[in-house]
């Protein structure tokens, strides 16, 4: 396989997340911090943050360091220090598909796959 077609298979590609963004929508009680020490929260700003500082804030299931519209384009403001939670959540893996499903988006695949 060439190093191009590898690099495009990557789970940990950032594109294929940018034109999805389910699982920044899936509950509001979904991006809780659960290992993150203080000073890795201290690095996201308080207004992203939920109360009493348990996780991202959300409005209704929607994380509110997320911008664009989900399923077309989306980014996320905090990307270089998210919490653990979104970084474990990989294109295609289980938490990927729970969140797509609830989101009522297919399966993850990259673009042109069959």
């Amino acid at each position: 396989m060439s190093e191009a077609a590898t690099a495009s298979n990557d789970r940990r590609d950032v594109a294929a997340c940018q034109s999805c963004g389910a699982c920044c929508v899936y509950s509001e009680t979904w991006p809780r911090f659960t290992m993150e020490s203080d000073a890795e929260i201290a690095r996201i700003p308080p207004e992203l943050l939920a109360p009493r500082e348990t996780g991202m804030r959300c409005v209704s299931d929607r994380c509110a360091a997320l911008a664009g519209e989900v399923g077309k384009s989306v980014t996320c403001s905090v990307y270089a220090v998210r919490p653990i939670v979104c970084r474990d959540c990989l294109p295609g893996d289980d938490a990927c598909e729970m969140a797509r499903a609830k989101a009522g988006m297919g399966r993850w695949g990259p673009v042109g796959a069959g």
